[in-house]
């Protein structure tokens, strides 16, 4: 695979000769390719055992409002072995990303393979299990 810097070189040197408007919409491109970077930096830092929220990491980011943006993140992420996607999950507990899984079990078993109860698709004891990114800071 392209490194990521190499990939975003590659993608500006292709549009040099773009309108104007087609230039600012691969800035603000490369500005959400930043973000999600930022997203799965954190993720590759949730413990084993341990789950998150969309929220959590868009605030932790200082962005707040973003928790969706997080979320496409994830949904991007799912090419990244060394990103645990799995352990995002929406501010209830629930599995709302199982269906972007290899198929929609996958969330739920490796969630439990990590000793995280989950039942209907949603963590149980979900306070205990919470980690919050902004530990870190």
């Amino acid at each position: 695979m392209i490194p990521y810097e190499s990939r975003l070189e590659r993608l500006f040197l292709c549009v040099l000769s773009w309108n104007r408007f087609a230039r600012l919409s691969l800035f603000r491109m490369a500005k959400d390719m930043d973000f999600f970077q930022a997203v799965y930096e954190v993720v590759r830092l949730i413990p084993p055992g341990k789950v998150t929220t969309y929220g959590a990491i868009a605030q932790a980011l200082g962005s707040k409002g973003a928790a969706r943006m997080v979320g496409w993140a994830m949904n991007a992420s799912h090419g990244l072995p060394d990103v645990p996607a799995h352990r995002v999950v929406n501010r209830k507990g629930l599995l709302t990303g199982k269906m972007h899984f290899e198929d929609e079990g996958a969330m739920k078993r490796k969630l439990i393979a990590e000793g995280i109860p989950v039942v209907d698709d949603q963590i149980q004891q979900f306070e205990s299990f919470f980690w919050d990114p902004k530990e870190l800071g």
